[in-house]
């Protein structure tokens, strides 16, 4: 078995183009087969500058190694098309689509394609270079040989088409979808070399797909239109025989509006949508209070908005009909580089830095995501193995993983899901790994601390985050002196009913006992600390914890008052409280 993944490099590499390489991998894995990266970067005016090593560091990020690829190379390389086209191996098999009577050179210009477009147009059809078409159109097939000689010295453009029957149908069997049937009239005769002498992606994919010897191409389904082509230039070519076995995987989708749309967000999101709206529909520029008026009640009932947004074509007005079909296209469907942006989270791997703000995205890995937890989500977009099993090492996926059980329904991505995987790997995690994680963004703030230390820090937070990225906001009071006023506005209710309302000798003197207690303590593990602190405490829990609490952590939830003791230490302790009784003493001066 071998299998590819095939990207162009023509920006940020997206989690339904990552899940696809996945895929492919645990399939490869799990029959001992051969998992190959191929950069098809045919189209040279969309080639993006890094992101070609942005792919590569994705995928290294995740885990998901090559056997072979332009880094590693192999047998059957380059690996690069835009390497593969200097060989003359495209022209090559384009001529002889031509000689066997399955191609044709084609010279239209743009103009007349245009001309010929806007023509079908008006006639209320849409135009296809076909077999209806063709021989009304400038190429070999309508031209005598001295016309197309001509044309070639003037300069014509010089491009190969491949020529689809007129009649017949192309099947094929889907592993995801089963009996595949396209009718040849439906087909057109699409651009295989174009006049620059670069293959087009049809004529590079099947030609390297079979010289490189793929078995099996496992791919989204937005290429399932393609396949018949496809099939047909395996059969043109002479290479039926050897043509792979084709899975179209589902589509991700954008999450429900119920994971995003409440009460709380109604408004924001109405002004986002506004903002799109306009962006995109200039001639209603002067009309925003109008359009803002409209969208909001069409998401208040946010529990059937799919309901709300459906056009009535009587009853609506133009504008909102407009309004319907584009939050339609917004709220559902396939899940986009701007649905991350939207929406709060990422749809990328890792960040890209486009040319300006809005073309630059964050990712899992900068949000605070670990890999294995990105892996976990992604293989359960469209796949599961029939059992309640959620959580799966990369291991047990690669034993798990089976093409039958691959749903042909799209996917819908769930980004709170998405922060449970994590928290539950996290939660998993080894402390020292987990330290290995969070150092760089500790040396950031320029935290110093002893690496044992902070492996018992670990343990007290990998239970209480969502991301990596959490780690020190939550952890801030174990490397940092307490700022007591920030912790009063932060927590000013909690602190007035329950501190300061409640503050007076008989709490001063009870926390000073408390205090004595902890002195005499020999050393304060958590477990001999609570022990000793008990017994005192028993009766006046309700009052005292929080003085604790916020005294020593400046927060009123986290771990155990007894484990940040003991993290924190005698002296640090000490001193973290009596700061603390003096700063409840001057408030209540004041």
């Amino acid at each position: 078995m071998r299998v590819r993944f095939a990207p162009s490099p023509t920006g940020a590499l997206h989690i339904g183009g990552v899940r696809t390489a996945l895929y492919n991998y645990l399939l490869a894995k799990k029959h001992g087969g051969t998992f190959i990266l191929r950069i098809e970067d045919t189209d040279q005016t969309r080639y993006v500058e890094g992101a070609e090593q942005y792919i590569i560091d994705a995928l290294e990020w995740l885990g998901l190694e090559f056997d072979e690829s332009p880094s590693k190379g192999g047998a059957y390389g380059p690996y690069r098309q835009s390497e593969r086209k200097a060989t003359g191996i495209y022209e090559k098999f384009a001529n002889q689509l031509i000689e066997n009577g399955h191609g044709y050179y084609a010279y239209d210009t743009e103009e007349e394609l245009t001309e010929a477009r806007e023509k079908a147009e008006a006639q209320g059809t849409k135009f296809k270079y076909d077999a209806v078409t063709r021989m009304q159109m400038k190429n070999s097939l309508s031209l005598s040989a001295e016309e197309c000689k001509a044309l070639e010295a003037e300069g014509a453009p010089k491009i190969v088409r491949v020529m689809i029957p007129a009649e017949g149908n192309v099947t094929f069997e889907d592993m995801v979808r089963g009996v595949v049937t396209f009718n040849c009239a439906e087909m057109d005769d699409k651009v295989m070399l174009k006049n620059d002498g670069m293959p087009t992606y049809h004529l590079a994919n099947i030609v390297d797909d079979y010289h490189m010897k793929i078995t099996h191409v496992i791919r989204g389904e937005e290429w399932l239109p393609s396949t018949p082509l496809h099939v047909l230039l395996y059969q043109f070519l002479g290479w039926a025989d050897a043509m792979p076995i084709f899975a179209h995987l589902p589509l991700i989708l954008k999450p429900e509006p119920t994971a995003y749309l409440n009460k709380r967000s109604i408004q924001a999101f109405t002004e986002r949508f506004t903002n799109e709206f306009l962006i995109k529909h200039t001639a209603y520029a002067a009309k925003k209070d109008q359009v803002a008026k409209t969208i909001q009640p069409l998401l208040q009932d946010f529990k059937n908005v799919s309901e709300r947004i459906r056009i009535n074509e009587k009853k609506d007005s133009n504008l909102q009909k407009e309004i319907k079909l584009f939050l339609r296209n917004s709220m559902y469907g396939k899940l986009s580089k701007r649905d991350g942006d939207r929406l709060g989270m990422p749809v990328f791997p890792l960040d890209w830095k486009g040319e300006t703000e809005a073309d630059s995205f964050r990712g899992f890995r900068e949000w605070g995501f670990l890999s294995e937890a990105v892996l976990n989500i992604l293989a359960l977009l469209g796949w599961n193995d029939g059992t309640e099993q959620e959580i799966y090492s990369k291991e047990e996926m690669i034993n798990s993983f089976t093409m039958d059980r691959v749903s042909s329904s799209g996917a819908r991505f769930n980004f709170e899901k998405a922060k449970w995987f994590n928290k539950q790997y996290l939660a998993q995690m080894e402390n020292a790994d987990l330290v290995v994680l969070v150092r760089p963004t500790l040396d950031a703030h320029k935290v110093v601390v002893e690496e044992k230390k902070l492996e018992r820090i670990a343990e007290l937070l990998k239970m209480r985050i969502n991301y990596t990225t959490d780690f020190y906001a939550q952890g801030s009071y174990f490397f940092n002196d307490l700022d007591l006023e920030a912790v009063a506005e932060r927590h000013q209710k909690n602190f007035q009913k329950k501190i300061l309302n409640k503050w007076g000798d008989e709490q001063k003197a009870f926390m000073n006992r408390l205090i004595e207690i902890i002195s005499s303590a020999d050393h304060l593990v958590s477990i001999y600390i609570e022990a000793i602190l008990e017994p005192t405490i028993a009766d006046r829990k309700g009052e005292i914890l929080p003085i604790l609490r916020l005294g020593l952590s400046g927060e009123m939830g986290g771990p155990s008052i007894y484990e940040i003791m003991e993290v924190l230490g005698k002296n640090e302790t000490i001193k973290r409280l009596l700061a603390f009784i003096d700063f409840c003493e001057k408030k209540l001066v004041k």
